[in-house]
């Protein structure tokens, strides 16, 4: 359904717009002001979305705005099954991280503000764990190196103006982040996609340069550098996209694809992988990865690993494998064997990290590498759960991120050799972070399960029904990983929470409701999607489907074969020709020369 409405637009501007007020709001109001105006916010473009999607049907599969723009053809935003799980995912998981860096970066900007001399004033001071911000909290400058402790001080309230300065340009850009991952998911145009694609780098970039640790410049520049040549690359094919099919909407590469040449098509399909994969953080594009989550704020961290990551499934899923699909057959199993490498690369680097956040940054990149993985299986069941496997991914991470940043408030180090027996001091973090770790892992009943089986169910049809021995030996491969993401994963909470307590958190105490709220709300979501995942299964499989419709190379989504149903045929009525039965008890077959019609009973 096509409207113009607005409310797709105002859904995707109005945290852009509102972002300068939110700078303003926190130098005046101050932070817990300007912390719940960002929510709101938020909150508010979430319900401006799911109202139109409320209106999506099996008769009316899309709803779309769209208004002309320039000589590269319409503005477009469209929500359907596939882009609307996205959306609405990213809008809730960055208001619910929004809340959660109320306390952390409070505690990060008076930390960056402080000099030696305060924390030297302080350094015989007793230690007050309180939430409260203008109390003395711990200063953990003296355990662990550089880059494992991000050491937390006094607030004085001579620097409340500074801080809430600083709080209110972080909600700023943070509003401008979200805003550019969603409208880069409702785009319906190359040109559009872009854009918005790199409007999301921009506040990233200043967000780890102003709020990182000790090496943010020189990260924040990585960080850039990389996704920008990304996106660079993205943008030269789909320049030549456009230019071939005359036309940069979605709808018009679509419906011309088959006039892009086949020498130009290896190029293209090259350019928009290779530039999306650097998003997903494959292997061999992965470098920037590790720095840019170790040196970012924790907050930050957890946005760019769950909502961020959707981007390069959804551009993935939607540039190459909709806009290109007649090229997907012919490519499919070299993203394949990659998704399998990105995998074990992953799983054994965060076998290998004592830093928390190392070893969730690894354990990202072999998460993406399940997901590359499906979108390689050439199966509709595989793509669906690569899809699918996003959701887990986004909320288990975040989840795992905001708690790394959880015990960095308390305990002032990262270091899981530092760390140990900390689960009787911190309960509900530390049963939050199971539920997540659960969720990684894919076990029932979390939400990674059914992504994970119908993903790995996949990957196994096309080897099995093509004969096809390399993917079935990826497929073991894929498997046998599952392992080692059970063990990195397992070790990590082991290390944190069980073992004997170190004396100096002996009176350590579970972080306050700004950062138990937001992580138990993902959790309870988690559990929630693996008990009933309707409501992201049945829309995601009805794109695929619509997507590989007229491909019949790739494995369709398999039967069901219901032993209780009787099937009638009606036929024309002939000496020797009666209705025709078929069940799980009998079968009465007659040769029918003409059929009427098919009804389906279910016996009761």
């Amino acid at each position: 359904m096509s409207s113009e409405s607005g409310i797709l637009i105002a859904s995707i501007f109005l945290p852009l717009l509102l972002a300068p007020l939110s700078y303003f709001l926190g130098k005046r109001r101050g932070t817990s002001f300007v912390t719940w105006f960002t929510f709101g916010i938020l909150v508010v473009s979430t319900i401006l979305l799911v109202i139109p999607s409320l209106t999506i049907s099996e008769q009316n599969p899309v709803y779309e705005e769209s208004y002309t723009w320039s000589q590269f053809g319409n503005f477009g935003l469209k929500l359907d099954g596939f882009s609307t799980t996205f959306a609405v995912t990213i809008y809730v998981l960055s208001a619910v991280i929004a809340v959660f860096s109320r306390e952390y970066m409070v505690r990060k900007i008076a930390g960056d503000f402080d000099n030696i001399e305060m924390s030297n004033h302080h350094s015989n001071n007793k230690i007050n764990n309180n939430s409260d911000e203008e109390k003395l909290i711990k200063n953990a400058s003296s355990h662990g190196g550089r880059g494992q402790v991000e050491s937390l001080y006094s607030i004085e309230p001579s620097y409340k103006q500074h801080i809430d300065t600083q709080m209110g340009l972080y909600f700023a850009l943070f509003l401008t982040f979200a805003m550019g991952m969603v409208g880069t998911v409702l785009s319906t145009n190359l040109i559009e996609f872009y854009v918005f694609f790199e409007l999301m780098l921009v506040p990233a970039f200043f967000l780890i340069a102003l709020y990182g640790y000790s090496t943010r410049k020189r990260v924040s520049l990585m960080f850039f550098f990389w996704t920008h040549v990304g996106a660079v690359l993205l943008l030269l094919g789909m320049l030549a996209m456009g230019l071939f099919a005359g036309g940069f909407d979605f709808e018009t590469i679509k419906a011309n694809v088959s006039k892009i040449p086949s020498q130009w098509m290896t190029l293209i399909v090259f350019a928009v992988v290779i530039g999306i994969a650097v998003k997903l953080g494959a292997f061999l594009l992965h470098i920037w990865i590790p720095h840019t989550y170790a040196e970012s704020p924790t907050p930050i961290s957890a946005l760019i690993a769950g909502p961020m990551s959707a981007i390069g499934v959804y551009a993935l899923l939607r540039i190459w494998i909709d806009l290109l699909a007649i090229s997907y057959s012919d490519y499919s199993i070299y993203i394949n064997f990659w998704g399998v490498i990105t995998m074990i690369y992953g799983g054994a680097m965060a076998l290998m990290q004592d830093d928390i956040k190392k070893l969730l940054a690894y354990s990202s990149i072999s998460h993406m590498g399940y997901i590359i993985f499906g979108l390689g299986s050439q199966s509709m069941l595989g793509v669906t759960g690569s899809a699918l496997m996003w959701i887990p991914h986004a909320l288990g991470e975040t989840i795992l991120f905001l708690m790394a940043g959880s015990i960095i408030l308390r305990t002032g180090t990262r270091s899981m050799s530092n760390l140990g027996g900390i689960a009787r001091k911190m309960p509900y973090t530390a049963t939050i972070a199971m539920i997540a770790v659960l969720t990684m892992i894919g076990v029932p009943p979390t939400s990674g399960f059914m992504a994970e089986w119908i993903l790995f169910t996949g990957a196994l049809q096309t080897g099995t029904e093509n004969m096809d021995s390399f993917r079935v030996v990826l497929f073991s491969f894929a498997i046998l990983t599952t392992i080692l993401t059970s063990s990195y994963l397992l070790v990590m909470y082991k290390k944190i929470f069980f073992g004997k307590i170190s004396p100096r958190f002996e009176k350590l105490r579970d972080v306050n409701r700004y950062a138990i709220i937001p992580m138990a709300f993902i959790a309870s979501l988690t559990l929630f999607l693996g008990v009933y995942p309707d409501p992201i299964i049945n829309p995601i499989i009805a794109y695929s489907e619509a997507i590989f419709s007229e491909s019949p190379e790739i494995a369709s989504l398999p039967t069901v074969t219901n032993l209780n149903t009787k099937i009638v045929v009606y036929a024309d009525i002939l000496p020797d020709e009666y209705e025709r039965f078929l069940d799980g008890n009998h079968r009465n077959l007659h040769p029918i020369k003409e059929v009427k019609s098919i009804e389906i009973k279910e016996n009761r």
